[in-house]
Order: structure tokens, then sequence, then C-alpha cells
């Protein structure tokens, strides 16, 4: 996976998945919490910005696992 994302690349991570499964961010090793993913994408200056609106709750120590990041 390269380190910079592109829409084709998450595209074809969740093509396979269940459409109305929830999707969370998990965001900052040293504070593991799940954020709630924005419905708005602002797309400027050659790149596609969505934004998390919120913090949910502690990222599930599976995840941290699954993430390296315990």
């Amino acid at each position: 996976m390269p380190h910079y994302l592109t829409v084709g690349h998450l595209l074809r991570q969740l093509q396979e998945l269940d459409p109305n499964l929830p999707i969370r961010l998990a965001i900052n090793p040293d504070f593991p919490f799940t954020h709630y993913v924005g419905t708005d994408v602002v797309v400027r200056d050659g790149m596609a910005f969505i934004a998390d609106t919120g913090q949910e709750g502690y990222l599930p120590a599976a995840v941290r696992d699954a993430l390296a990041w315990a």
C-alpha cells in the first residue's frame, strides 16, 4: 500500500465490504480513539479531504494489534 492513499486505492479496498458497514478513522497510536468520518469531500490543490466529525470512543484492542499500534 502506498504511503499516500489515492481515491482509487481506497475504492479498491472498500468495494468488497458490506455497503452498510459503519466506517471509522483510527487516529493517533499514542492516544488510540475512533473518530467519525465526515460526509463532505472537499477537493482542493489536487487532493481530496474528508474531515472527521468527532470522537466516538477508544479504539478496540484487536484493531490496535492489527495496526501494530500495541
